[in-house]
């Protein structure tokens, strides 16, 4: 028979969880690249901004909880990067930038801490 402890159960919810943000963070990152090559008014740009807005979306929302589990000075500066990919995102979108490498390099930090 096996026991696991319910902190066990949790650690490892708590790596898998992580593991999946990581993937979506490598996934966005392989659109942006994508649309860096294909250029800022591509359907490929398009396409990674809609998926890099929702992650980063998905991921304030996520942060903005009191029940997070990160501690309050790691949350508030993952909220300042979530706001930049966002403002970022939306310049490339409206024309004023094509700072597709900055996104990217932003996002590979974040994955390489996960």
């Amino acid at each position: 028979m096996y026991k696991f402890s319910y902190e066990e159960a949790l650690s490892d919810s708590g790596n898998r969880q992580r593991e999946n943000e990581r993937l979506a963070i490598e996934q966005s990152i392989a659109l942006l690249r994508t649309a860096e090559k294909a250029g800022p008014s591509s359907r490929e740009a398009v396409d990674a901004i809609i998926f890099l807005n929702r992650l980063w979306s998905f991921f304030l929302e996520d942060l903005s909880k009191s029940d997070n589990g990160l501690p309050d000075d790691v949350r508030a500066k993952l909220i300042s990067i979530g706001i930049w990919m966002l403002k970022e995102a939306q310049a490339i979108s409206s024309g004023k930038s094509q700072n597709f490498a900055g996104l990217i390099e932003v996002s590979n930090v974040i994955a390489e801490g996960l």
